[in-house]
């Protein structure tokens, strides 16, 4: 049987509500039905065992040794996020016991820093999505008086230059968005693999009623773009709409920090959640989901989320390019909370909003997307 090293800078097996951890943990799950799959990640060493999956983990480094790392990778032109993910013992495993390996599969951009020099086999980067445009759309979106709008701009600049190294060094590179392929230098199009992101299944359907009070945002409020559509609503969307509708609700879901936590939850308008593992009960009460970043790349998990639960979605045009028709897209502060408005009151709107959002989800179903992967592998 051919055997498989797969390289994560976050533990597949966390139950972390975040979309490389998700994806990761159905990849690892698909591959094993073939082939002889090791695991090697940062974080805890599991307390379980995984059936037919070799986990191997290695200590995160302590804030010092991140601050060093960080250091590093500024002198040697890296990213910034390579410091923050870099284990040196991880990279001396993979470096030592490659050649154990008829392929590494390594999954986002920050873990490409680990791939060992004189490996022979097959290479793989799932890297999903072209972050030095995320970084440059940041740098852009930041007030000037931001000092991390200087860092963006310094770090899209270093990414977009390991991207070119990694589209050279790789097999293949994983892209999702069709968008972003088209994008990449020609010389490069033989190497990219595209394959959309996905969702486990379709839910049950949710129903309208005007009676539901929750507006649904899904993500990791770790992740800059994410906190920032978040704030943004509180501050300037939600006390416009609890004027018109007091019971109006923000319904969060997803990792936070806890000084986010502590100042979003001061509005008594404002749930938030954290991470869940099953969200149809929060869905259920929700009229809604809405994807209100100004910062995007690629496709959203968030939105397939909610369609695959029939929820009728709100995005921005940055997030909508990728779904077409089948979202609202807002244009302005203003035609959000409109449409918001729209989508709680009209049955017939939510109705076809609803039917567009199962329809477009069933085309990413899981079991559909999975035998791209085996394609990608083919050993």
């Amino acid at each position: 049987m051919k055997k498989i090293l797969f390289v994560s800078t976050r533990d597949p097996y966390s139950g972390r509500y975040s979309g490389d951890v998700i994806r990761s943990f159905k990849i690892i799950n698909i591959l094993k039905k073939k082939y002889e799959v090791d695991v090697a990640y940062l974080g805890k060493k599991s307390k379980f065992t995984v059936k037919g999956i070799n986990l191997i983990s290695f200590d995160q480094p302590n804030l010092f040794k991140k601050i060093f790392y960080c250091f590093i990778s500024l002198i040697k032109f890296e990213p910034v996020q390579f410091g923050l993910f870099f284990s040196n013992s991880m990279k001396n495993y993979i470096s030592e016991n490659s050649h154990h390996y008829d392929l590494i599969f390594f999954l986002h951009i920050r873990s490409a820093q680990y791939l060992p020099k004189n490996y022979y086999g097959k290479t793989i980067l799932d890297m999903g999505d072209l972050y030095s445009d995320n970084y440059l759309q940041t740098f852009k979106y930041l007030n000037i008086l931001n000092p991390l709008k200087y860092i963006y701009f310094l770090e899209s600049i270093i990414v977009k230059n390991i991207e070119d190294k990694i589209f050279s060094s790789f097999d293949k590179v994983l892209l999702f968005s069709k968008k972003e392929v088209k994008s990449i230098k020609k010389i490069y199009h033989n190497k990219i693999f595209q394959v959309n992101e996905s969702v486990e299944k379709i839910n049950k359907k949710a129903k309208f009623s005007t009676k539901k009070p929750n507006i649904l945002f899904i993500g990791n409020l770790n992740y800059l773009p994410n906190i920032l559509a978040v704030k943004d609503f509180a501050k300037n969307i939600l006390p416009t709409l609890v004027k018109q509708n007091p019971n109006i609700k923000f319904c969060i879901i997803g990792d936070i920090k806890n000084v986010d936590k502590y100042f979003l939850s001061k509005n008594k308008n404002i749930i938030i959640l954290g991470p869940q593992k099953n969200i149809t009960k929060y869905v259920d009460k929700s009229f809604c989901g809405i994807a209100n970043l100004s910062i995007a790349t690629g496709v959203q998990v968030k939105v397939l989320t909610y369609m695959s639960f029939g929820l009728p979605v709100i995005c921005s045009e940055q997030v909508g390019l990728n779904f077409y028709n089948n979202t609202l897209i807002y244009k302005s502060k203003d035609d959000l909370i409109s449409k918001i408005i729209e989508i709680k009151t009209k049955k017939m709107l939510w109705n076809r909003f609803s039917k567009k959002s199962i329809s477009f989800a069933k085309k990413f179903k899981w079991e559909r997307i999975s035998s791209r992967y085996f394609q990608l592998v083919k050993l």
